[in-house]
């Protein structure tokens, strides 16, 4: 088989950083007129409140005696100016706007309702669900603090020795599978989800056939302890219906070998806006394949404004394949989850829509865990919901759209 490079499937990005789950007065004022007034000590801090209060015409909120002395009031620019010159006062001070940085629930989680999903079980509480997922990608930044990253079971077949993910969309796809329920940036649909980092593409986020290989080998040879495999990444191929033995295609023989030992593949159709019978891994049979939803809300209905990116609502999107290899379709735009530096990034693609399906794939194997790689496809397009857009739809086919409410 002729060495072709592939790429990893993503579509733009928007950084946005997080910081932790700290209170900090944010830069800027409050509402003009809310003002901090800090008395020097031995002043009555009720007494002097109120007389001051009547003197300038202020409305008097809270009155403070024990941690300082002082109150807060509502005033004018001028009377608190001439508050700030009056000897009993050490300091006037604007009032601020004060913010937690609490745990996000994801458009894209919220859409396939797992926050609903009895075996999520998203509440806040650092509940991990009880199955391993191998991330096929770029690898995982293995300290990422919201992510359960399994480091013993780490594999570089790509160059260096690491796995430790030198590009982010790995630990972008890591995080949409199992971030944890634990208060702080986002949660994944599969929270805690043991997260196995088999990296097969540079920092460039390209590879090799062989590279890919060397990871599905990997997989293979732990199929007894990994249930889920993600491959967010594609290149040009087709199916020959016989797991490549007929058209010389060795990681469609890979796949179908890791398939046989119990492991289900989920993986991304591709952006080209094209057929997926014209890429690979999407194209094969044996795998779940995932086009992606623009979804910009986290509701049904359609019709909320566009985000980081223009698409329209409730629709496929528009640089996602299609076609009868698709499975299923779920959320690909403006998707938000971690990423290297310990923080989050928001981007598009179908390898975005592909970590859902896998989440849900992990939900549905921690409870059934003797169910094979075909039970799971079933379960979850069974499970699945219409409730979405086609009309753009290049082939016409109404895929199912992710929903593990019940798993």
């Amino acid at each position: 088989m002729r060495k072709t490079l592939l790429t990893i499937l993503f579509a733009g990005s928007l950084v946005m950083a997080v910081s932790p789950a700290t209170a900090a007065v944010a830069a800027g004022l409050a509402p003009t007129g809310d003002y901090i007034v800090v008395l020097r000590d031995g002043a009555d801090p009720s007494a002097v409140a109120n007389t001051q209060a009547r003197s300038k015409g202020a409305t008097l909120k809270n009155v403070y005696s024990h941690a300082l002395r002082g109150y807060s009031a509502r005033m004018t620019a001028a009377a608190a100016a001439d508050l700030a010159r009056d000897p009993q006062v050490q300091f006037v001070q604007p009032d601020g706007v004060v913010s937690i940085d609490a745990q996000t629930l994801p458009t894209g989680v919220n859409r396939v309702d797992a926050e609903l999903s009895p075996t999520a079980a998203i509440n806040g509480v650092d509940t991990r669900v009880n199955v391993d997922v191998a991330i096929i990608d770029t690898g995982i930044q293995l300290t990422h603090p919201d992510l359960n990253v399994y480091t013993a079971g780490a594999k570089n077949c790509n160059n260096g020795t690491s796995a430790n993910d030198g590009n982010g969309h790995g630990t972008h796809v890591a995080g949409t599978i199992g971030a944890l329920d634990n208060t702080s940036t986002v949660v994944g649909v599969a929270p805690g989800a043991r997260l196995w980092p088999v990296r097969v593409l540079n920092a460039s986020g390209s590879g090799s056939w062989s590279q890919v290989i060397c990871g599905i080998d990997y997989v293979t040879a732990h199929a007894s302890e990994i249930e889920v495999a993600n491959m967010s990444l594609g290149g040009l191929g087709a199916d020959d219906g016989n797991c490549g033995n007929t058209n010389g295609d060795a990681m469609h023989r890979a796949i179908c070998a890791a398939v046989a030992a119990g492991v289900t593949f989920v993986v991304a159709a591709g952006n080209e806006t094209d057929n997926a019978a014209n890429h690979v891994p999407a194209a094969y049979d044996e795998v779940v394949t995932v086009s992606a939803l623009a979804d910009f809300n986290g509701l049904p209905g359609g019709g909320a404004a566009a985000t980081c990116r223009s698409d329209v609502d409730d629709t496929l999107a528009d640089f996602s394949n299609y076609g009868a290899d698709v499975d299923l379709i779920a959320p690909g735009v403006c998707i938000l989850s971690t990423w290297t530096g310990s923080g989050t990034n928001t981007i598009s693609g179908t390898s975005m829509a592909s970590p859902h399906v896998a989440g849900g794939a992990a939900l549905y194997k921690a409870t059934h865990p003797t169910a094979t790689p075909a039970a799971v496809k079933a379960a979850l397009q069974a499970a699945g919901t219409t409730n979405w857009n086609n009309a753009g739809d290049p082939d016409g086919i109404k895929e199912k759209l992710l929903n593990v409410s019940t798993f």
